[in-house]
């Protein structure tokens, strides 16, 4: 018997590699940005003394992020903005012309290096009004949590782009990767709305219903399949 071929890890269709690359770059800044001020806060609570629980503060706001990630995704990406007729209504004209197009055209064309993950501007506007006001706390409670939710901002990013361009070959990637293409279709748009984990649809009742979840994910097999590989099965199935 001939050996299973592996799919290679990177993609081989040209116009992905190429895609890959775009997204890449994009991401590239944020990623370095976001470190960076996660790097100097984790610094400074360990110089004010308060390591350990900067660290609990830090990891506390990884689940936050989850939480954020599956609103933002469900209710603000997957909205849809009427514009208004009032000129006086900035945010009514802010949400159709900036956040209407923001995910749907990623849907549309889902391989496109320009509409995977957003830009380091995307967020800053957001990170420019939080971060200061997290400091009305210490540095190694609430401004680190932050730091966290925007490093799991990153992450989250990551994520994404390897789901759409890499072929990675554990566990929680087969997983995520199902979850994330089964979204992607007409049945799934309305559901799945967790990008790293399918945890707040559970919550919120928006997974994917039971035999679609058996279909991607595994599981029980179905009535027929059980028969037929059971022995008693396969000799009735011999016997016919």
């Amino acid at each position: 018997m001939k050996p299973e071929r592996r799919r290679p890890f990177l993609p081989t269709n040209p116009y992905r590699r190429e895609q890959a690359a775009i997204s890449r770059r994009r991401l590239y800044p944020v990623t370095a940005f976001y470190t960076t001020y996660s790097v100097i806060l984790l610094t400074l609570a360990w110089w004010r003394g308060h390591f350990w629980l900067g660290l609990a503060f830090y990891i506390a706001g990884i689940p936050v992020w989850t939480f954020v990630e599956y609103l933002t995704h469900r209710y603000i990406l997957h909205g849809r903005f009427k514009p208004s007729e009032h000129r006086w209504k900035l945010h009514k004209w802010f949400a159709h012309k900036v956040l209407d197009p923001l995910h749907w055209e990623h849907h549309e064309r889902p391989f496109d290096g320009l509409h995977i993950n957003g830009t380091i501007k995307d967020l800053l506007p957001l990170f420019a009004v939080t971060a200061p006001l997290s400091f009305i706390f210490p540095v190694y409670t609430t401004p680190l949590m932050l730091a966290a939710v925007c490093q799991s901002y990153v992450a989250e990013e990551w994520v994404h782009h390897s789901v759409h361009y890499y072929n990675l070959r554990s566990s929680y990637w087969r997983y995520i990767k199902k979850h994330h293409f089964y979204h992607h279709t007409s049945q799934g748009m309305t559901r799945g709305f967790g990008t790293t984990s399918g945890m707040w649809d559970t919550v919120f009742g928006t997974r994917f219903p039971e035999p679609v979840r058996q279909r991607l994910y595994g599981g029980k097999k179905r009535p027929a399949l059980a028969q037929a590989s059971s022995p008693s099965g396969a000799g009735a199935q011999a016997g016919r």
